[in-house]
């Protein structure tokens, strides 16, 4: 037996060494970030199938070994690695002798999908993106998907419709992943039934270019709306027409479309109820825009007066004939391929009644303005985008192209210090834009990106004041019949820059090169007919023929640590600026040639899963504009007089910005705070010389700083016990200026203090309500004038639904503003709203009965603090509107 056990034992040996022979292993070793070893790291071997072949461990030093079945295909294998923190890799296998070496990036451990039962509002969570169910928030009276949004957890919506979420503001709204709208979501929240939607998707750190991701920080919060599966089949449409007393209409008819392949909201609608059309088509980002591509577009420079809007909701105090017709297709083509056209066109046309109190205190001195206005503005407005993109992984294409022409004829009756005019005002816009973004990544995985942007932009203003207007200011005391101010500043601007990305383990390091011209011209010329229809110029200082070049020549370095606790950005730009304006007229021609140094930090550190800590730190160098350093006189209002005897503005920006957010989405509770300090200092100074008829303004070369301090919160928590959203913000600001009126040195010192408080609860399935409180301090303080002024106002909004049977649904709203001011009456009003709807299923149709301020207030009266000025305004209102309508869906 032993002779056969030793045959036996060579039998064995010799086979495993013949085996040995014929196998192959792969080795390497696995570490992480900073270069220690990985143990326990999970190491598979997978074929061409997917299917495990051959599975092994990593040693202490993070070494490992896998052998090679010998029937195994060589061409397609891959090692795959993963452990627990790190994020999961993998790699072909190209040559078997090669060590094949894995380098582990940190991973934070995202939260299971996690839901509260119990009929009580969950969310789901997976990473950087949590997930509201709509059915849990809205209730029967939620008409859109803007009614609840407003009711969810660690979300608010502004007046305007602007959303943000945790105390930031959104960049965009998806729908179903898609981006149909770019910044004017509030075409979605105001069109889009709440009942199609199926999820409210808040995406912190939203990259929507695939191809940057997880390589270019990003620090934008973005919403997704997931839409119902039924909902994607069908044509969704959700129709009103309504009539009313004295003499009310409003319709809004839409159709959308919500399929993967294409989706669409286009609607038709018209009213003359006070609800703002407009309100549909705020780019809620557009300054934002402005400044990534770096064109300052000319504002307009003429208007009727200097009358605000009151701090009232715009369908309180508006006067309105609208309507729009607004068309919104996209198309999802194979291959990641889109086509997106958004069009639209306005009329709209509203009137004005109001009249304002104007007091502005000097040392020693008060002046005072009375102003009554009636205002007729029409405006017709259109607007087209064309968008082509093709988004990716390895690639990514974005062309687009904007159209605008926008006329507006403005009328108004004035009487100003008991001298009754007559204005005209017309204002013509006209403009194209193309943008035009190549992405591409090479062989190396290396990102190249190709970056063009032209635009042209013209604007006419021609105001008419008359009859007789101020003549001794213009006219040497003699009547005359008309004065007329006529400006325009036609502007091209086009940017273009290549830029090389080389993604690294650590983050991703970027170089661009560009440069951006501006070409400009500001035109105007103010002149009095006379009683012979004579035209003459008021002084020889009322013309500008103004030239305006500024070239710009920039490169830059950016480096992306884009992890998973802690996301940065830092960029440093150098840029070469010229600028050169000359304007004939007054022998002007000067230039500027200025090397700037730009450079922006920002980060993101996760404390934990869910909470985070920002900081920011910017400096900008920044020159004025055209409209800084124009010599002639422009009438910008009947009231004010501007001109400029300084050079170009020249600004340094300094911001500095800390920041923590909380969320807890099991419990949903969410809050943040954030501070902010602004100092800008200027080589010129604003002067303003007041008298009883005219204020004469200009730009002195002195110069000047300006400091502001800004801390905000928000904080919002679900109760479960209570099934109640509570939800709350706060916010303080100080502002330092210095001006110079009447030629003394003014500096002022303003604050404002706002503290908001509210609630949403859902009684049972039939009632619920809601409860909101706004209160506002703003005081101003004048050393030189040794006086202060205090302005304090609240705000108090509450409703309550009732569904007493599933056919009936009532409703009955109220707002209350109070003002308070010492030496003038506390200001008080109380709006009340209630509505009727009354369903019909046999014809799938409502019939809702509205009545909006069914106490009929038709006046209103406001105060509004800005420095040493205190201004009394009062409005006319539309009173009570009571309607009829018939609701029924596609």
């Amino acid at each position: 037996m032993s002779r056969n056990f030793k045959f036996t034992g060579l039998l064995v040996i010799g086979l495993i060494f013949s085996v040995a022979s014929f196998a192959q292993s792969i080795r390497g070793t696995v570490t992480d970030s900073l270069g220690k070893a990985v143990p326990y790291a999970n190491i598979n071997l997978k074929n061409g199938s997917n299917l495990i072949i051959a599975y092994a461990i990593s040693n202490d030093k993070g070494g490992y070994l896998l052998t090679v079945p010998a029937a195994a295909a060589k061409d397609s294998l891959r090692v795959e690695i993963s452990c627990m923190g790190f994020k999961k890799q993998s790699k072909p296998i190209t040559n078997i002798s090669a060590p094949v070496n894995f380098v582990l990036s940190a991973a934070v451990n995202q939260l299971k999908e996690v839901i509260v039962k119990n009929k009580n509002p969950w969310l789901r969570t997976n990473g950087d993106t949590i997930g509201y169910k709509v059915s849990d928030f809205s209730n029967p009276q939620d008409r859109v998907i803007g009614d609840v949004i407003k009711k969810l957890p660690g979300i608010s919506v502004a007046t305007d419709g602007t959303i943000s979420y945790n105390g930031k503001n959104i960049s965009n709204l998806y729908i179903g992943g898609d981006n149909l709208l770019d910044d004017k979501y509030n075409i979605a929240t105001n069109t889009i039934p709440n009942g199609v939607v199926d999820q409210v998707q808040v995406i912190q750190n939203d990259q929507p270019i695939k191809m940057l991701r997880n390589k270019v920080v990003s620090d934008d919060v973005a919403l997704n709306l997931t839409i119902k599966k039924g909902a994607k089949l069908q044509l969704v449409g959700q129709e009103t027409v309504g009539a009313g007393l004295p003499g009310n209409y409003d319709v809004d008819l839409n159709a959308m479309m919500f399929k993967d392949a294409y989706k669409a909201i286009n609607y038709l609608k018209g009213n003359n109820t006070g609800y703002d059309l407009q309100q549909d088509l705020v780019s809620h980002n557009a300054s934002d825009y402005q400044q990534l591509i770096g064109n300052s577009l000319p504002q307009p420079l003429l208007s009727l007066g200097t009358i605000n809007d009151p701090e009232l909701a715009r369908n309180r105090y508006l006067f309105n004939q609208s309507g729009v017709l607004n068309i919104n297709n996209l198309v999802n083509l194979k291959k990641d391929w889109q086509l997106r056209i958004n069009a639209y066109y306005l009329h709209d046309r509203q009137t004005q009644d109001n009249s304002q109190q104007t007091s502005i205190f000097l040392p020693g001195d008060t002046v005072r303005y009375n102003e009554s206005q009636h205002n007729r503005i029409n405006q017709d407005i259109f607007h087209a985008q064309f968008n082509i993109r093709h988004n990716a992984d390895k690639n990514f294409l974005n062309d687009m192209f904007q159209f605008d022409d926008n006329h507006t004829v403005s009328y108004s009756d004035l009487n100003t210090n008991g001298a009754p005019l007559s204005q005209r005002l017309k204002d013509h816009l006209q403009s194209f834009s193309n943008e035009f973004n190549l992405i591409q990544s090479n062989r190396s995985n290396n990102i190249i990106q190709v970056y063009s942007y032209i635009s042209h932009l013209t604007e006419p203003e021609s105001l008419v004041i008359e009859p007789n207007y101020n003549a001794a200011q213009f006219n040497n005391g003699i009547p005359y019949e008309q004065l007329i101010q006529n400006v325009n500043v036609p502007t091209w601007y086009t940017n273009n820059y290549v830029s090389y990305k080389i993604p690294g383990s650590l983050g991703t390091e970027s170089f661009r090169a560009g440069f951006s011209l501006q070409s400009q011209s500001l035109n105007s010329n103010l002149v009095t007919l006379q009683t012979d229809h004579s035209i003459h110029a008021p002084s020889d200082s009322a013309v500008n023929r103004l030239n305006w070049d500024k070239r710009r020549f920039y490169a830059e370095a950016a480096y992306d640590l884009p992890g998973d606790k802690l996301k940065a950005n830092l960029t440093l730009p150098l840029t070469l600026q010229q600028i050169n304006y000359t304007d004939t007229t007054y022998a002007l021609n000067r230039g500027l040639t200025r090397l700037y140094f730009n450079p922006h930090l920002q980060l993101k550190y996760y404390t934990s899963i869910e909470n985070f800590v920002t900081l920011l730190y910017n400096y900008r160098n920044q020159a004025g504009t055209i409209e800084d350093i124009y010599q002639g006189d422009i009438l910008k209002n009947y009231r004010t007089l501007y001109t400029n005897s300084a050079d170009l503005t020249l600004q340094q920006n300094q911001v500095g910005a800390l920041g923590f957010n909380y969320r807890k989405a099991l419990t949903l509770f969410f809050w943040s705070v954030n501070v902010l300090y602004n100092h800008i200092s200027a080589n010129n100074i604003a002067s303003s010389i007041i008298t009883d008829s005219l204020q004469r303004r200009e730009a002195l070369p002195y110069p000047n700083s300006t400091d502001a301090w800004t801390v905000n919160g928000t904080v919002s928590k679900y109760s479960f016990a209570l099934t109640t959203t509570f939800s709350g913000g706060f916010q303080f600001q100080s502002t330092r200026t210095v001006q110079i009126q009447n030629n003394v040195l003014l500096p002022f010192n303003t604050t404002s203090e706002n503290v908001n408080v509210g609630a949403d609860t859902k009684v049972n399935d039939q009632i619920n309500f809601s409860y909101k409180a706004n209160f506002t301090r703003t005081d101003s303080h004048s050393q030189a004038a040794e006086s202060a002024y205090h302005i304090n106002q609240l705000l108090q909004q509450a409703s309550v639904n009732y569904n007493p049977a599933e056919f009936l649904q009532l409703k009955l709203a109220g707002e209350h503003y109070f003002t308070r001011q010492q030496g003038n009456p506390d200001l008080k009003y109380f709006f009340a709203d209630a509505s009727a709807k009354y369903k019909i299923d046999k014809w799938k149709m409502d019939l809702e009965l509205d009545a909006n301020n069914f106490l009929n207030v038709k006046t209103y009266s406001a105060l509004n603090l800005s420095a040493n000025t205190l201004t009394a305004s009062s409005y006319t209102l539309p009173g009570r509107i009571i309607l009829l309508k018939v609701l029924f869906n596609l």
